[in-house]
């Protein structure tokens, strides 16, 4: 077991790509604090098949006490913090000539302030502790390029890469290792909110988009949350201890660095 006995903080783990990382993360060994903003209850529920192993949290990271609240969480259940894996986030979409200022200030409080914050937390807690740890930061192909329909949320996950960069040297004589994940278009809940925007912006029947973008992908296919599970257990393992700073694309060709 890669991950025997450490402890990860997951957030936006009640579905999706983070419930399926925290899924490879128990098999590996690991304990977790699993975060949401959804109910804790039927978070718990989900993991009950691991008792003892996983704690459930409803924690919102936009909020300066809820991140206090986490990283305590893990240390007063499991001792510490070994491996954040900084996943929540919002998506949205409109014409950059119809943007507004809600929506600017919504993705930007979730995607960038709270995972800089959340990360920042997590990094006291591990300088603290003295035994390094693993810090992944959930960015997208959207952070590669601009996209006419998709500016803001393009440009907070530009934000993460530069963020897991500079954290990384920031870091790294801690022995804490910063890395990112950029997943290209993944079939999660989420898209279905991501394939009814295009509908109503592009003019497209609903499920067309969704269809045409698995097409596109040279690999043949959309990704499904388990082909993300490889890359998060890498960087949260000991087999990454040479790399930092770095984000890995993991989008079936989508883009290429």
């Amino acid at each position: 077991m890669r991950l025997r006995d450490k402890v990860a903080i997951i957030t936006g783990a009640a579905s999706g790509i983070g419930e399926a990382v925290a899924r490879r993360y128990l098999e590996e060994g690991a304990k977790l604090v699993v975060v949401d903003v959804k109910n804790e209850d039927d978070m718990a529920q989900r993991f009950a098949d691991a008792p003892g192993r996983v704690f459930a949290l409803k924690a919102d990271v936009t909020q300066r006490e809820d991140i206090a609240r986490i990283v305590a969480s893990a240390v007063k259940r499991f001792g510490g913090v070994d491996i954040l894996f900084n996943n929540a986030a919002l998506f949205d979409m409109r014409p950059i000539l119809d943007e507004s200022w809600d929506v600017y200030d919504r993705l930007y409080a979730v995607n960038v302030k709270g995972m800089f914050f959340l990360m920042q937390a997590v990094a006291l807690r591990m300088v603290e502790q003295g035994r390094g740890g693993k810090i992944i930061n959930m960015s997208s192909q959207a952070g590669r390029r601009g996209e006419a329909l998709v500016s803001h949320y393009c440009a907070t996950k530009a934000a993460v890469i530069s963020y897991t960069q500079s954290a990384a040297l920031a870091l790294a004589k801690e022995r804490i290792n910063v890395n990112g994940i950029a997943p290209g278009v993944v079939d999660t809940p989420m898209w279905n909110e991501v394939d009814a925007l295009f509908a109503r912006y592009e003019n497209r029947p609903l499920g067309e988009k969704k269809r045409l973008v698995g097409e596109e992908v040279p690999l043949g296919r959309m990704g499904v949350p388990a082909d993300l599970t490889g890359a998060a257990l890498f960087l949260a393992s000991s087999d990454s201890d040479y790399i930092t700073a770095q984000t890995i694309n993991v989008d079936g060709g989508n883009w290429m660095s």
